[in-house]
């Protein structure tokens, strides 16, 4: 596996750890199912304009799953846990996604489970813990379902999108799933939200970053990586998201830097380290024979 395809994917969820600060400073108040309709239906339309394809139709209901499980359905359950559950441990639920895909892999595309896939997932629970997770952190059980379900929506995404490939460029895919993820999140918007919003400067700007950036192109490199990189191994890149909100948070935000989040930083990398190496090898090893 070519190491700039690895950095490439990389990019995705460091980008996304981005959308705490945009939010906080340019999106503040605003529903958060507003901002995830306006992250992805602009997108998906922009790309469809530019690929200038619309898929066939044996292929709407794959489509309308995989909108579902990486855009609609996740983005809904991680808000309801945002809500519902203190900053650390919603991203600590979320953290279970590498384990989950591990398993499902091996489940959907008869991949092995190998103990260093576990061992790495493991790793990187305990590094977003150390890193976003607080002492003082309260549970509530429709919080916490609905972050263990988030990310079981995020992983079977993950290993779906590896294994329905269809016979077309990245950019392509990217534009049907993330209109399929928007047209789905318009009615869960308009039935939930009483009355839209009007929007400043500010407001559209960050709403064009995470459109664009943060939706567009970091789904382009994710969906890329997926189709070339083990989903064991992407997977385990999402421990960059929760890294890059709290560097970003302590650099933009004035936000303090505690040693149990430098420890937990140390314990994330490692297990990207870990998993990458290690999976890396086995396949390379498992193709030469």
């Amino acid at each position: 596996m070519p190491v700039r395809t690895l950095l490439l994917t990389a990019l995705a969820p460091a980008i996304w750890g981005s959308s705490y600060v945009v939010t906080t400073t340019l999106l503040p108040g605003h529903s958060p199912l507003v901002v995830a309709l306006l992250r992805a239906l602009p997108a998906g339309l922009l790309l469809l304009l530019l690929v200038r394809q619309l898929p066939p139709l044996n292929w709407l209901p794959r489509l309308m799953v995989l909108g579902a499980l990486n855009f609609s359905l996740f983005w809904v359950l991680l808000f309801v846990s945002a809500y519902r559950l203190p900053g650390g441990v919603a991203a600590t639920l979320g953290a279970v996604q590498p384990l989950i895909v591990v398993f499902l892999s091996a489940m959907l595309l008869s991949t092995q489970i190998r103990a260093a896939a576990i061992a790495a997932a493991l790793l990187s629970i305990a590094g977003v813990a150390l890193l976003v997770l607080t002492p003082t952190a309260e549970l509530d059980a429709i919080g916490v379902l609905a972050g263990l379900g988030g990310a079981l929506s995020m992983a079977a995404g993950v290993v779906l999108t590896r294994k329905w490939q269809p016979p077309v460029p990245p950019l392509t895919f990217t534009a049907w799933q993330l209109t399929a993820g928007g047209l789905l999140l318009v009615p869960v918007a308009l039935w939930t939200v009483p009355e839209w919003p009007v929007f400043t400067a500010a407001n559209i700007a960050g709403l064009a970053y995470m459109s664009l950036i943060g939706g567009a192109l970091t789904y382009i490199l994710w969906f890329r990586g997926l189709a070339r990189i083990d989903p064991a191994q992407v997977s385990l890149l999402g421990v960059l998201s929760p890294l890059s909100a709290v560097i970003l948070g302590w650099l933009l935000l004035n936000e303090t830097l505690t040693s149990n989040q430098m420890l937990g930083a140390v314990l994330a990398l490692y297990s990207l380290w870990l998993g990458q190496s290690r999976l890396g090898a086995r396949r390379a090893a498992t193709a030469a024979e």
